[in-house]
């Protein structure tokens, strides 16, 4: 049997080997403890797999008396939406991300509509280790679909932006949903801002057409499509639309980490507060919070970490580099929907700011994306068994003396221009190493470099 990944974020694994419908219902019946049997928002991404769980999930549920609020497949942000416009104790998103499709998972929400923080997950693994609190056959829970749940997702989306001038604006705009659940709101998202939508994957059946994760070499299709079609953006979000990356308007895969960095300049230019990233991220969101005169704070890798330090700090905006957006007025939830909207909304105010003919080349994304600061991140990763974790972090604080270094989260190294981090993946049984650099070839070599010594180390 496959290892099943399991920690206060959720749960994940390959169905069939690991991920059982006996293992999930009893997870969902913890879930059900820990709510005390109180209302629980379902929803699921387009994985083929997700109706079998689905079902397990509801048995878990109703039998510790839960009243569970069905949205069928949507996002995992619109699931932490509706948590809190239902007014749920607690929600489940059925999920494995940007894993492969043999993969599927839980993902628990809290009544406000976040991930799990410490605590919760913490009460959440001690049920599962001992007896969840089944109900009497009088005391069973029950089960009522909710339609059309992304409406209250796109009001709050709506809220943040010009609606108008993005409408006047008629971006054309290729989306690859990838044939997950970001295709039951995106392409109408955007139709009701006003642009010309080129859908690709448009069906949430989870039958990719590529590798799940939005890196660049997963979407060589999606950058020929924006040249063919003259776009001005492409969106590539993953199985569940909590991450999206972004092809400008020549066809250049600009990547998520500068997801945040268009979402951080677009929000900082008009409002002042603090700013919440992980500890894996890039720099472009530093100097742009110093640059705007804003607080700028870094916490552990994981949504969960970064959401309980935006609370902490009052941050008005937070994230993670792998495209992940957090904006506390939808929602404590990383979300492609947000960042689509804040990138619309700021090519729209670059052409009225300009007062220039729409497709200007001073009003394209291209040279929005070129304005930014420029660095250049590097991400590998290697297998590793979870207890050989710690070796590979000593080896790299030996190799690299003359380096400051922040443990907590794995090992960060850091120095004047660059930095690298070693640390274990919460979702899968591997190490993730990320090195920083004003230029590609620094970037690469300190990445590939410290592989190296992480391999030597972990073998």
């Amino acid at each position: 049997m496959s290892e099943r990944i399991l920690s206060i974020s959720g749960l994940r694994g390959i169905i069939g080997d690991g991920l059982d419908p006996e293992y999930v219902t009893r997870f969902a019946a913890s879930l059900g403890t820990v709510v005390d049997g109180g209302t629980v928002v379902l929803s699921r991404d387009g994985r083929s797999t997700g109706e079998m769980l689905r079902h397990a999930v509801l048995s878990g549920l109703m039998a510790t008396g839960c009243k569970v609020l069905d949205l069928g497949i949507a996002t995992t942000p619109t699931c932490g939406v509706m948590v809190t416009a239902l007014g749920a104790a607690g929600g489940l998103q059925l999920t494995a991300s940007h894993n492969p499709i043999e993969w599927n998972g839980l993902k628990p929400f809290s009544p406000q509509g976040s991930v799990f923080n410490q605590a919760a997950g913490e009460r959440l693994l001690s049920v599962l280790t001992g007896t969840p609190a089944y109900r009497k056959w009088s005391g069973l829970g029950s089960v009522e679909l909710i339609a059309n749940a992304g409406f209250e997702h796109q009001r709050r989306v709506f809220n943040l932006v010009d609606v108008e001038a993005i409408r006047a604006c008629r971006f054309k705009v290729v989306l690859d949903c990838n044939h997950g659940s970001g295709s039951v709101l995106g392409p109408s998202l955007l139709r009701d801002l006003g642009c010309e939508v080129i859908v690709m994957g448009g069906d949430p059946d989870g039958q990719f057409e590529h590798p799940a994760e939005p890196l660049q070499e997963n979407l060589i299709t999606l950058a020929t499509a924006v040249t063919l079609h003259g776009a001005d953006v492409g969106f590539a979000q993953d199985p569940d639309a909590d991450r999206l990356a972004i092809i400008d308007n020549t066809g250049r895969y600009i990547g998520e980490e500068l997801t945040l960095g268009l979402a951080a300049d677009h929000v900082l230019s008009r409002k002042k507060g603090p700013v919440v990233v992980n500890g894996s991220t890039s720099r472009v969101t530093a100097d742009l919070a110093q640059k705007y005169g804003c607080p700028f704070h870094r916490s552990h890798v994981g949504e969960a970490n970064v959401v309980a330090k935006m609370l902490e700090v009052g941050a008005i905006l937070g994230g993670e580099g792998n495209g992940g957006v957090i904006e506390p007025q939808v929602g404590f939830v990383r979300d492609s929907f947000v960042s689509m909207a804040y990138v619309l909304d700021g090519l729209a105010l670059r052409r009225s700011q300009k007062h220039e003919r729409t497709g200007s080349p001073d009003s394209q994304l291209s040279t929005w994306v070129d304005s930014l600061p420029q660095y250049s991140i590097i991400k590998d990763k290697l297998h590793c068994p979870r207890e050989r974790v710690d070796r590979a972090c000593g080896a790299l604080r030996t190799a690299y003396g003359d380096a400051r270094a922040t443990e907590g989260d794995g090992l960060r190294l850091d120095w004047p221009d660059r930095w690298v981090q070693v640390r274990a993946s919460n979702t899968e049984p591997i190490i993730r190493v990320i090195a920083e650099a004003p230029s590609d070839h620094a970037a690469r070599s300190l990445c590939a470099e410290a592989v190296s010594f992480a391999r030597q180390a972990v073998q």
